[in-house]
């Protein structure tokens, strides 16, 4: 997905989790909707400036396609782990971390540091750029 994209989903209020979940929907074969539903709290690093919003979305979609269900099924279980820590060493090739604040510089559940990362434009500017390159890893690994 193109920045130019992402930058209008934002605009439009849909948070970085709900982009990077809603971009696997068909893939996944999921109403993108409901994948969008499922990650609404995630944005904004669960909405403390904790877990990045991609990495969860991430996640969640890592999940959905090799996560395991059924008791007993340690085969898909150990599937699942090492996609996800495929995902996490690709992740950290690109950012220091994978904390929302820590990427940011600023806590943005805070309304003045919020404010300061919207005056400096990091949401529209740094924060696509994460989703896309969130979604490019998991495009490589599914």
């Amino acid at each position: 997905m193109k920045q130019e994209k992402i930058k209008e989903l934002f605009a439009q209020g849909i948070d970085c989790s709900q982009v990077v979940t809603g971009a696997f929907a068909e893939p996944l074969g999921m109403e993108q909707d409901m994948m969008r539903k499922v990650a609404a709290c995630f944005g904004g690093g669960m909405q403390c400036a904790e877990t990045c919003g991609a990495v969860t979305g991430a996640l969640m979609v890592i999940g959905l396609k090799y996560g395991h269900c059924k008791e007993g099924d340690n085969q898909q279980k150990q599937i699942m782990a090492e996609k996800t820590a495929e995902f996490r060493e690709k992740f950290a090739q690109k950012y220091p971390s994978c904390i929302c604040k820590e990427l940011l510089g600023y806590d943005i559940s805070q309304p003045d540091q919020m404010k300061t990362v919207l005056d400096k434009g990091l949401l529209f500017d740094f924060c696509p750029c994460v989703v896309a390159d969130t979604i490019e890893i998991l495009e490589q690994i599914l």
